[in-house]
């Protein structure tokens, strides 16, 4: 039949409504969740898609999930609608990350079909966070050899039949999880947002009529294929190719290699991770549909971040890993820091289009890492047990124009925050120490990288203990167009008795007595440009801020500041050099 022909005005105003509706939904479940990592950091994303998996518009506070809502809806379609077993009230949970999940076992999503007029027509997914799901480890195991130690895998099951809880899906979930209350609340969080959504399209559906609503839904996916078609055939045809090496594993497998050739052919680009060293035993395994997310930012990032983002988006791109590698692995293979494979992948890609793309529109090399830790034990003052899982903010890379951002979250955390002191030491009981820029072998260029994070927690009973997972430890970020790299990430303790232990990249389940202080500090991001052409004032600045000391302003920069008042006095030979060499 036909596509219904309506006017510009009318699907303009649907393809709004419909973007309204997944910031709506996003907002649902913010409001209604359990756990700070989704009510504070927003570790979540929620979306639409059509009746064939196609999203069309996504809440987004985890970019890392920028693909993930599709796969899981893809999931459902093959396993539940395809055979004809998927009803109205129907909600679907899967958390398998070889199964559509893509990511790991604690990002739980929740999808639910929208009838309307008997039919399917359309899907509402999140996916979220959750900050316990059971697994040999409290919070998440960063030191599992196999997917099976992780926690509680649910492979595309029914949580509600036709509108009714499953009881027994629940009850295992409480069965398998140490905080019950905690992750069946972040389960109606979820739900909540699916009902947020279905109420929103069956209004835009009684109100326009189904076949427009549809109209309008094939016109935003058309419209964005065609847009971005032509954002690609402004990069120059060609084969760009980066390699790298990344950090070992936590078992001390490794370094792995890691390469990309993206080639961009006309209004197609196609992202090739042939060559990458196969899986390990550690758990930084990528499943493909994370793969897939990763890439897709850095798409975005190369033609245009701005545009709305759904499925017509990405028709120009393709993504080739192979099955086994480290970059599309396969099950047992543990996945529990899959984010650090995720955003070697997604940096490689930027390395090799830095130079390609416009002028500006790619940085420096960032601090990369999610800086994820979990720490668990008894709240100081009520006596019960916690978990505090979290990312860790960090320093992005300069630009051509620009001073890198400090103390912001990695690509694959996206538009996400960091949890607030008060929140953290009233729900955990512990005790903030430490909350300061990490200035140290910051990334020089004429513009700088931005600066890290130290962070330090405090244990207010024994018995405790911390675990985390810090990429780049080895390897700092890299710095563009002359400029220097940053610094490395990491974690270290100050025992109570004044002993240091440290820094760590990674570890697991790290004993903690009270007055133990676990720090977790932040590479800085790296540099742009030859540091002998910054502008002298802002080298004067950074001395007077306590950036950077006289030494540095002199050895790296070549500026000679007065102490006393900060003032520019006199430039080294080494920077006259460079002067008059650019002249």
């Amino acid at each position: 039949m036909a596509e219904k022909q309506v006017d510009v005005i009318t699907l303009d105003i649907i393809k709004d409504s419909l973007l309204a509706a997944g910031e709506e939904i996003f907002t649902a479940i913010a409001r209604t969740s359990k756990s700070p990592i989704i009510y504070e950091c927003l570790d979540f994303a929620s979306g639409l898609t059509d009746d064939k998996g196609n999203l069309i518009t996504q809440g987004n506070g985890c970019a890392g999930f920028l693909g993930m809502l599709s796969s899981m809806v893809k999931e459902v379609i093959r396993k539940w609608a395809d055979t004809g077993r998927l009803k109205e009230g129907d909600i679907i949970i899967i958390n398998d990350p070889y199964g559509g999940g893509g990511s790991h076992i604690q990002d739980v999503g929740v999808v639910m079909p929208i009838f309307v007029e008997g039919e399917i027509f359309c899907y509402v997914a999140d996916k979220c966070h959750w900050s316990e799901m059971g697994g040999k480890d409290p919070g998440y195991s960063l030191n599992a050899t196999e997917i099976y130690q992780e926690g509680l895998q649910m492979p595309c099951v029914k949580l509600f039949n036709e509108g009714v809880l499953n009881e027994d899906i629940a009850d295992i979930i409480r069965a398998n999880v140490r905080y019950p209350d905690l992750s069946i609340g972040d389960m109606w969080a979820g739900v909540s947002g699916l009902r947020t959504g279905e109420k929103r399209i069956l209004e835009l559906c009684a109100k326009y009529g189904k076949d427009t609503v549809r109209s309008a839904i094939n016109r935003l996916l058309q419209s964005s294929a065609e847009y971005s078609r032509k954002q690609v055939e402004k990069i120059p045809d060609g084969v760009y190719r980066a390699e790298d090496v990344m950090d070992k594993d936590v078992h001390g497998n490794g370094p792995f290699h890691v390469q990309v050739a993206v080639t961009v052919k006309g209004d197609r680009m196609t992202v090739d991770f042939t060559g990458t060293d196969k899986q390990t035993a550690g758990p930084i395994n990528l499943a493909l549909a994370g793969l897939h997310s990763a890439i897709r930012s850095v798409f975005l990032a190369c033609t245009d971040p701005e545009q709305n983002v759904n499925d017509g988006v990405f028709e120009p791109l393709e993504i080739i890993a192979e099955e086994g590698s480290l970059f599309n692995a396969i099950r047992p293979a543990p996945v529990s820091c899959y984010y650090e494979s995720m955003q070697v992948a997604l940096d490689l890609v930027w390395q090799a289009m830095a130079p390609v793309v416009k002028k500006g529109q790619l940085t420096a090399g960032h601090f990369l890492t999610v800086g994820a830790y979990t720490m668990n034990g008894i709240h100081a003052v009520t006596g019960q047990p916690f978990v505090n899982c979290g990312p860790t903010l960090g320093g992005w890379g300069a630009g051509c124009d620009r001073d890198g951002d400090s103390c912001q979250f990695c690509t694959g955390d996206g538009e996400t925050f960091n949890i607030p002191v008060e929140i953290l030491e009233s729900k955990f009981g512990i005790k903030i120490t430490e909350y300061a820029l990490h200035t140290d072998n910051t990334g020089a260029g004429e513009f700088r990288g931005g600066y890290g994070l130290i962070l330090g927690h405090e244990a207010l009973n024994d018995d405790m203990d911390f675990g985390g997972a810090y990429g780049r430890h080895e390897r700092p970020a890299w710095g563009f167009a002359g400029g220097h790299p940053g610094s490395t990430n990491g974690f270290d303790f100050i025992r109570l008795d004044g002993t240091y232990d440290g820094p760590y990249g990674s570890g697991n389940r790290i004993p903690m007595k009270k007055g133990d202080i676990v720090r977790m500090v932040t590479g800085t991001g790296g540099g742009y440009g030859n540091p002998l052409a910054r502008d002298p004032a802002r080298v004067a600045m950074d001395v007077k801020n306590e950036y950077i000391t006289l030494e540095d302003a002199r050895e790296i920069y070549g500026v000679e500041v007065d102490p006393a008042t900060f003032a520019v006095v006199g430039a080294t030979q080494a920077r006259k050099d460079f002067q008059a060499a650019q002249a």
